[in-house]
């Protein structure tokens, strides 16, 4: 399996809050998410918890025996939560958080993982790719935005609305993340795929995926169109672009690209 990937922070100076990674058969990519505030209960920060969780899934992944993809991001979840579980307030509603995508290779198939507002998009040699998403966080999130509009970014009203969004996280009718509790890692959408019937498959951080989702720049297909003529940092650029032009912040963006799978 080849691999490229591509990173960029929201902003000059800023902590990058995002992860990615790959090992011989395996790709992770992790959008860590946090409010202001959250640092009064890690204080770690949200690119340790992404980076960490990362980092945890890598040295998991190689492991197939009977291990789901689900089981490995519950052990990895729950080794992160260990590592500060006595200096922070794990289980705070705005404690770090994160996204995740994970793919697999093992025994001709491609085992793919989404929880949370990452994208992995599965470039299918005939026929249209295969867009892996996860809509509960969107939608729920869509319910709040008048709210959010309408007070003053950074506000008391700002943050109240946000922890009330929150509280939405890993319940019940809600949606999922992975944080402190590995059982949400049961709430992932998977699948999996024959490698014979794959071009490649892209893994994106829900900065990046803007260009589709929320710009509506580009189709899915288009998007590996210009991945393939014109590299990563291409979709990046046109993603800032449409930020600037539409004076919507920037976030994180990161994809990665693996390709040549029958090759791992």
């Amino acid at each position: 399996m080849r691999v490229t990937m591509t990173s960029v922070a929201k902003g000059t100076g800023r902590a990058n809050e995002d992860f990615t990674g790959a090992v011989p058969t395996a790709a992770v990519l992790v959008d860590g998410a946090g409010i202001p505030g959250g640092e009064s209960t890690c204080r770690h920060g949200v690119a340790w918890y992404a980076g960490r969780l990362g980092g945890s899934l890598l040295s998991l992944l190689p492991l197939v025996g009977d291990r789901g993809l689900p089981a490995l991001l519950a052990a990895a979840i729950e080794q992160v939560t260990d590592d500060h579980r006595d200096t922070c307030d794990v289980a705070d509603p705005i404690s770090p958080s994160a996204a995740v995508a994970v793919l697999r290779l093992s025994d001709g198939l491609l085992e793919y993982l989404v929880l949370g507002d990452a994208v992995l998009v599965l470039d299918r040699a005939e026929d249209a790719p295969l867009v892996v998403s996860d809509p509960r966080e969107v939608i729920i999130s869509r319910s709040y935005e008048p709210a959010l509009k309408a007070a003053a970014e950074g506000g008391d009203d700002y943050h109240r609305i946000l922890r009330d969004l929150r509280a939405h996280r890993n319940r019940p009718g809600g949606f999922w993340v992975a944080k402190d509790d590995p059982r949400a890692a049961d709430e992932a959408i998977t699948g999996s795929c024959p490698i014979s019937e794959l071009a490649g498959a892209v893994l994106l951080s829900n900065g990046a995926s803007r260009i589709v989702d929320r710009f509506q720049l580009a189709d899915w297909p288009q998007v590996m169109a210009v991945l393939a003529a014109s590299g990563l940092a291409e979709i990046i650029h046109r993603v800032r672009q449409a930020e600037a032009r539409h004076a919507v912040a920037a976030d994180d963006a990161t994809i990665t690209h693996c390709a040549d799978l029958g090759q791992a």
